[in-house]
């Protein structure tokens, strides 16, 4: 807990979970023999049944403070009623089914502290099952709206071992500048959970901040443990969100363009269930390519339904965007993820 003589900013670290009470016990452990001398750690039990709050209380007594929600508000409600009961300068979001690094907070503060128009940083997330395997090094996206993990699966050779400006963090684990989150707002919570990392992001660099990458940050992360890798809901999920996030913030050719780059993906994705590769060849063999072609009408068909809502949103925030749209291209360009690599890789 914080040390009331240390002039060190305030860390804030967020632990959300929902009936994860096998990983807390790790999760937690780690977030305390963290080397920063001033957190606290936030517990969000988000609609759990499985005695969690009570596990920690016990296990860890007076060390963690517990925010206790009646049901689950999926990431991006659970989040925000972490980030509503902190009191950090910058907030730490981590996942609970995750084993930081000692250093991690310290890493990343780091960087925050060097670099003032910083609003957001990310650290390097590797395999818990193969720490010689990146999860991601922050995130790419791709023309049609989706975001994917930038490095993912690749081999950890030292390629993302320096400090750079990226696009966007993952919400496995993260940091967030909370001047930026009183300016620009928490989760969207029409998100419910995928893609939100992406979206608030993107309305954080909207609003004149910069995203970095601290290399030093390292996270051993359980990918998917909570949710499944390739479950129908996330499949879901990601599909609509995608569209959400399109239509809240790409520029409007951008925009028109886009469904053009889905289709091209879609297409990939139909050769990847034959031939058995990327995300779409995985969910085929645990579900069929007709629960799939179902799961995208669903998701197309309820993101259409939330379009009016969403286009709201983006005219609200164009008032507020603090960069011009040639920024948003860039953005595209340096950070661009192509179709094949989306499609035909896990």
């Amino acid at each position: 807990m914080p040390e009331e003589n240390d002039k060190s900013p305030l860390i804030s670290v967020v632990v959300l979970t929902c009936n994860g009470r096998p990983h807390l016990e790790e999760c937690i452990s780690s977030l305390l023999a963290q080397t920063w001398p001033r957190l606290e750690v936030i517990l969000v039990v988000n609609g759990s049944r499985d005695g969690s709050a009570r596990f920690v209380e016990e296990r860890f007594p007076g060390r963690v403070r517990i925010v206790r929600l009646e049901k689950n508000l999926g990431y991006t409600g659970g989040n925000n009623r972490g980030i509503a009961a902190a009191r950090g300068r910058y907030i730490a979001l981590i996942n609970d089914d995750t084993r930081a690094d000692s250093r991690w907070l310290e890493e990343m503060a780091a960087v925050m502290e060097a670099a003032p128009g910083c609003g957001m940083v990310a650290g390097k997330i590797l395999s818990y099952f193969d720490p010689g395997t990146i999860d991601n090094v922050g995130h790419i996206i791709c023309r049609d709206g989706t975001f994917r993990g930038r490095g993912r699966l690749e081999k950890d050779r030292g390629q993302y071992d320096r400090v750079e400006e990226i696009l966007s963090p993952s919400g496995c684990a993260m940091m967030v500048r909370i001047e930026a989150l009183r300016q620009c707002g928490g989760f969207d919570e029409d998100f419910f959970i995928y893609g939100d990392d992406a979206e608030l992001s993107l309305r954080i660099r909207l609003g004149g901040w910069k995203t970095y990458y601290a290399p030093g940050a390292v996270v051993l992360h359980k990918y998917s443990a909570s949710t499944g890798a390739y479950s129908r809901e996330k499949a879901f999920l990601v599909e609509r969100n995608r569209i959400w996030l399109t239509v809240k913030y790409f520029p409007l050719p951008a925009l028109a363009a886009a469904p053009f780059f889905s289709l091209g993906r879609m297409a990939l994705q139909a050769y990847g269930v034959v031939a058995g590769r990327g995300a779409s060849g995985e969910f085929v063999r645990q579900y069929s390519a007709g629960l799939l072609l179902l799961i995208l009408v669903r998701a197309h068909l309820a993101a259409l339904g939330g379009i009016p809502k969403m286009w709201k949103k983006r005219r609200r925030l164009r008032r507020e965007r603090k960069v011009p749209v040639s920024e948003f291209y860039r953005w595209l360009r340096e950070y661009g993820l192509s179709l094949r690599e989306l499609a035909l890789t896990k």
